[in-house]
């Protein structure tokens, strides 16, 4: 997985003795240079990079910024602009509402959580197929034709996934009970 640190560029050497993160730096003429290859690399890599697994950050060779956010959402934003986009127009526009509201914070932790569990979820659904014939195409049908066992899943899935909403619910009405004026949280303190 990705892991992001802020600051300055470290060391790629952990205080334990273990390998960190691979380094990525990214030069004002945007190209990329890993230095665990001494090479220079394309977001394609990096894409496969993530894909894998693989941990890594992105630094500004310059100044030691982290740029790992930035080359991340590069990529997502090329996904979603040269096929198939994940994101349609009405999700994108109500992300970019979230910003700078007061529940920025714990959508992204509901969403972090929510993914997380769809992935679980994913996994766990492959592990179940194993060995079985699942081209993309094979896999789209399977999916469209709402088999009961893929109806269980999804029911799992927003089961669990309602599951954390109620949880999140209740952490803010008790954050709401603490802090009764929340400037930006409709429903926490004020009048009713």
């Amino acid at each position: 997985m990705v892991t992001a640190r802020r600051g300055k560029a470290s060391s790629t050497q952990d205080p334990a003795g273990k390998a960190g993160p691979r380094v990525l730096k990214k030069y004002p003429n945007r190209r990329l240079y890993d230095t665990q290859t001494s090479s220079y690399i394309t977001l394609a890599d990096v894409k496969a990079m993530v894909l894998q697994g693989q941990s890594f950050e992105v630094r500004d060779a310059k100044t030691g910024d982290d740029l790992t956010r930035s080359i991340l959402l590069q990529i997502i934003l090329e996904e979603e602009t040269g096929g198939v986009p994940m994101f349609s127009t009405q999700i994108l526009e109500q992300i970019i509402r979230f910003y700078g509201h007061a529940m920025q914070g714990v959508m992204g932790a509901y969403l972090e959580k929510n993914l997380q569990t769809f992935t679980d979820l994913q996994h766990s659904f492959v592990e179940q197929s194993k060995g079985l014939p699942f081209s993309p195409e094979l896999w789209t049908q399977f999916l469209s034709g709402q088999t009961p066992a893929m109806q269980g899943l999804m029911g799992s899935y927003m089961e669990q996934s309602k599951n954390l909403l109620t949880q999140m619910q209740e952490q803010m009405q008790q954050a709401g009970s603490m802090f009764p004026v929340m400037p930006g949280m409709p429903g926490f303190g004020g009048k009713k």
